[in-house]
């Protein structure tokens, strides 16, 4: 993608879309709120994907969560923007996306001080093979049963991304895909 500016969407508290900023500069100490969307993949045998993030990541560098999060393009719908993101960051082709936690929001301040503020729904998809993730994206991956998933979170907050936990606290029912 050189060359190529990857905008995100702006909004107001209520939701509503209020400007598109560079993704490049839309995360500081004063981040404005934005879209976002987080996806947990699964494999045909109900295992969950959790990727630890890049060492290189600006924000939470090393911490382990859910399979990945982006932000959709301006006017770009959701399974576009989860498909698009999930070959890039993952070298992986999804089906099968659902939602899960429609009205999912977060703010949370990494220990660098950079704050996350996102309007960020959170999807499920099946994954068509395992994945070959992006270097500047993906230190290290792993399929794990769902309530291991859980119990390491639950175990070990710390070692994992705040937005994981919260979503799993936040998720009703079953962990599996939708």
């Amino acid at each position: 993608m050189t060359g190529i500016t990857e905008n995100v969407v702006l909004l107001a508290d209520d939701g509503t879309p209020v400007g598109v900023t560079p993704k490049a500069t839309v995360h500081t100490d004063d981040t404005p709120l934005h879209l976002a969307f987080s996806c947990h993949v699964f494999d045909e045998q109900g295992r969950v994907l959790v990727t630890r993030r890049a060492l290189g990541k600006a924000t939470w560098p090393g911490v382990w969560t859910n399979s990945f999060c982006g932000h959709p393009a301006p006017e770009e719908e959701f399974a576009e923007a989860i498909s698009r993101r999930a070959e890039r960051e993952l070298g992986l082709r999804v089906r099968d996306i659902r939602p899960a936690l429609p009205d999912f929001r977060y703010r949370a301040v990494d220990a660098s001080g950079i704050v996350e503020n996102e309007i960020c729904p959170v999807f499920t998809a099946i994954a068509e093979s395992d994945p070959a993730p992006a270097d500047d994206e993906v230190a290290e991956w792993a399929w794990v049963e769902p309530a291991d998933l859980r119990a390491a979170v639950t175990a070990t907050p710390f070692a994992y991304s705040p937005w994981l936990g919260w979503q799993l606290a936040a998720w009703q029912g079953e962990y599996r895909a939708s």
